[in-house]
């Protein structure tokens, strides 16, 4: 089992523990520390409930195909392997780089946040200083050993899911009364949630902050990115995607619920995070400095599973002979360092973006990561429609499947169907429009690539035949 692998090969390390806490370590981060106040001021209180609900459907019906599709295959980079073999290789090809970027950018601005966070407590150090220790720390973490990485991403998740429960438990408090407000004044209950009216805005807004919603899930798609580093994936991929569903689901409608019945839709928005203004309506001593840490711990467990994805997406690249062999090398411990390094020099890049030219390169490379991510969702969905349609048809029944997505053909339709949907109510919002503006031409250029790339090869093979 933990035997030295040759040939470019990873090692399987990883337990269903590690898988679970990953996969939420990648979600639950910036996407619902910040921009739920963002929605709560777009949508209303009972818009937002609404939101992160049909949210939460999006992301159960989509790990339930990736469930089905990574324990038949547990291979790592799973999605672009899925998306290669059963629509095209081009657009594995394409949801390869498109996830890469998603993450790789995710760290640049990950590093200057983290910055920006200890600059709270030494704020003559410059930003870039804090920065570039981040970098080395992630690095390391990642470099050392798949299992050392787990670990690491282990315990940074467990102070998140901590706070977490406890937000939710305080805040139900201070709702039903048992907790008293720091100014005296009486619970608001749960007026907050009708006062404007259920939906104050109408209903295109919902619409309109789906990608939102659904970049705030982002993260357990890494359950698949994994599968090819974990012991026994047909056991622990299933107990990891049922744990995570069901954690994820009470976090975030839990938290959400607290933050809508606690703030006012006029309120939200404007603070930097609406956590932050709970935190001080309650009057918990030292609140800022210990949300502080948190939203440091959440930013470095995100910097972490984000390094770990966007390696280990060129590692598989390499792996299927689009990149150059070198990316594909590990070394004793199974880490693919090469692609490690790229990785973080692209996520140096993203950060030097951020700083030299934050109102142009910086903005749309987040644009393309928020619309990457529900590209690569839509693939997923894609991916085990064509997967389950060609099983069957080999004669294989469907109960020969160690795991199955339930109420096929239904899960993997209504999942792109809404991912889709998603994808168009960017169109309706002028703030993130962007996202369709610099995507669609990026997915354009990958498959122009592809093609340009895959043509020259072929003509090599047919020069080496003559």
């Amino acid at each position: 089992m933990h035997e030295q692998q040759e040939n470019g090969e990873l090692k399987r390390t990883m337990k269903t523990r590690h898988l679970i806490m990953l996969s939420l370590g990648g979600v639950i981060g910036t996407g619902l520390f910040f921009n739920t106040g963002y929605i709560i001021s777009t949508t209303g209180a009972a818009g937002t409930l609404l939101a992160y609900l049909i949210g939460a459907l999006v992301v159960w019906l989509v790990m339930q195909c990736l469930g089905e599709l990574s324990v038949a295959m547990p291979v790592t980079g799973a999605f672009h392997v899925y998306a290669a073999r059963y629509i095209g290789p081009a657009t594995g090809y394409t949801v390869a780089w498109l996830y890469w970027l998603t993450w790789t950018v995710a760290l640049g601005s990950s590093f200057t946040a983290a910055g920006f966070c200890m600059q709270y407590w030494f704020p003559h150090v410059p930003v870039w200083l804090w920065s570039a220790l981040f970098c080395v720390v992630i690095f390391c973490l990642n470099a050392i050993s798949t299992r050392f990485f787990a670990e690491g991403e282990f315990w940074f998740s467990l102070v998140k899911v901590a706070t977490i429960i406890i937000f939710i438990i305080l805040g139900c408090g201070v709702i039903s009364g048992f907790i008293p407000m720091k100014d005296g004044s009486p619970s608001p209950g749960l007026s907050n949630l009708t006062s404007e009216g259920w939906f104050p805005y109408g209903g295109l807004p919902i619409l309109m902050t789906m990608v939102a919603v659904n970049f705030a899930f982002s993260g357990t798609e890494l359950i698949g990115i994994a599968a090819g580093e974990t012991e026994n994936p047909h056991q622990a991929i299933p107990v990891a995607i049922r744990a995570t569903i069901a954690r994820l689901i009470l976090f975030f409608i839990g938290t959400v619920f607290v933050l809508a019945a606690l703030i006012p839709a006029n309120v939200a928005g404007v603070e930097k995070s609406p956590f932050v203004l709970v935190f001080e309506k309650i009057g918990i001593p030292y609140a800022a400095d210990i949300f502080n840490f948190v939203i440091l711990t959440a930013i470095l467990s995100a910097a972490n599973s984000g390094l770990y994805a966007s390696g280990r997406m060129l590692w598989s690249l390499a792996n299927e002979k689009t990149l150059p062999g070198c990316f594909a090398r590990v070394n004793k411990q199974g880490v693919p360092l090469i692609a490690l390094s790229v990785s973080m020099l692209g996520g140096l890049l993203a950060l030097l973006s951020s700083v030299i030219a934050p109102d142009t390169v910086f903005v749309a490379l987040s644009a393309i990561s928020g619309f990457a991510v529900v590209a690569v969702w839509l693939s997923i969905c894609a991916s085990h429609f064509v997967f389950r349609r060609r099983h069957l048809q080999s004669g294989k029944p469907s109960s020969s499947l160690q795991y199955r997505a339930p109420w096929y053909p239904l899960v993997p339709v209504l999942g792109f169907v809404l991912c889709l949907m998603a994808c168009i109510g960017l169109a309706f919002d002028p703030e993130q429009r962007i996202a369709l503006y610099c995507g669609l031409p990026f997915v354009a250029l990958c498959y122009g690539v592809y093609f340009l790339t895959h043509k020259t090869k072929l003509k090599e093979a047919d020069y080496a035949a003559d």
